[in-house]
């Protein structure tokens, strides 16, 4: 039996043992924590700086919408054919930016009225002019270098080419409430699933393609969207409140899959950020995933049911 003094140096030594443990444990959550929070800040401030330029440039004029998403058109294209550099493909970057850039302005002019329709027909030539030049390359996977030069312009250019369609709807004339309302829903979606996810989000989305991504989220997003759309009903009257909730709709699965999409392709390439533009967000890819796939089938949806 332990005398009373060798007890109490017993004691203290298996607290002191116990502690010990202890304090790596202690130590990773609270680095965990300062590092969310960390994280969480430089969204925020991010966000409090960005969002009002992009609302004031869609909201100051039909130019100040354009030159605002050509910009984002351009750089959002040298993200994704960086991507695709650093995954060991050679795509025609100058073509595709290029041809990024004249697809999104010939769609634009035209929806305005400033050119006639037929001169989209541009783009065929465009097209062909991709598959020529690759033939004067030396790069041993031609056809994977000319997949990814027309996928820039399709993935990238292509939904803000036809968001064009719906911020010019009414003849020709310029509407700032469809742009903006879309851009506030895709936000919400982003921010509630980001929120509920972080917070007590455990059950896996699609675990091999984003380990992060959880059910909890998704549905914290949807619900956040939803309660967007109706309060932007009640004040961007261009189209029903049912026509709101349903693009509130495509946003939420749509949206979720484009985010998907795009973690499918930084995975493919073993990238984890498309690029660190924007601070707490990434890049413009990263910043606009779910926007990529979500407008084709807004456009869709607001052309032929309504």
């Amino acid at each position: 039996m332990k005398k009373p003094t060798e007890f109490k140096q017993y004691v203290l030594l298996k607290t002191l043992k116990r502690e010990h443990r202890s304090m790596p444990t202690n130590y990773h959550t609270i680095q965990i924590m300062s590092l969310k929070y960390s994280h969480l800040r430089r969204r925020i401030l991010s966000a409090l700086v960005a969002m009002p330029i992009v609302l004031a440039g869609i909201y100051w004029s039909m130019w100040g919408y354009f030159l605002l998403f050509l910009l984002v058109v351009a750089l959002a294209m040298l993200e994704f054919y960086r991507l695709a550099c650093l995954g060991g493909i050679n795509p025609n970057k100058f073509l595709g930016i290029g041809g990024g850039i004249v697809t999104y302005a010939l769609v634009f002019l035209s929806a305005s009225g400033y050119i006639p329709g037929n001169y989209l027909y541009i783009l065929c030539p465009m097209v062909a002019f991709i598959y020529l030049v690759e033939l004067y390359q030396q790069g041993t996977t031609p056809f994977t270098n000319i997949a990814y030069t027309l996928l820039g312009i399709v993935y990238v250019s292509g939904p803000f080419a036809l968001l064009h369609i719906t911020a010019l709807a009414k003849g020709g004339t310029y509407s700032h409430e469809i742009v903006m309302g879309i851009l506030l829903i895709l936000w919400a979606n982003d921010t509630g699933a980001y929120l509920v996810g972080s917070s007590i989000g455990n059950r896996r989305l699609f675990q091999r393609i984003s380990p992060h991504k959880s059910w909890e989220g998704t549905l914290g997003g949807a619900a956040l969207a939803l309660v967007v759309s109706y309060v932007i009903a009640n004040y961007f009257s261009i189209i029903s409140l049912w026509t709101w909730l349903g693009v509130g709709g495509i946003i939420i699965v749509a949206g979720t899959y484009g985010d998907l999409v795009e973690s499918m392709l930084k995975r493919s390439l073993k990238i984890k950020d498309s690029g660190d533009i924007i601070p707490g967000h990434g890049g413009l890819l990263d910043r606009f995933d779910s926007f990529l796939l979500a407008v084709p089938c807004i456009v869709a949806f607001i052309k032929l049911l309504c």
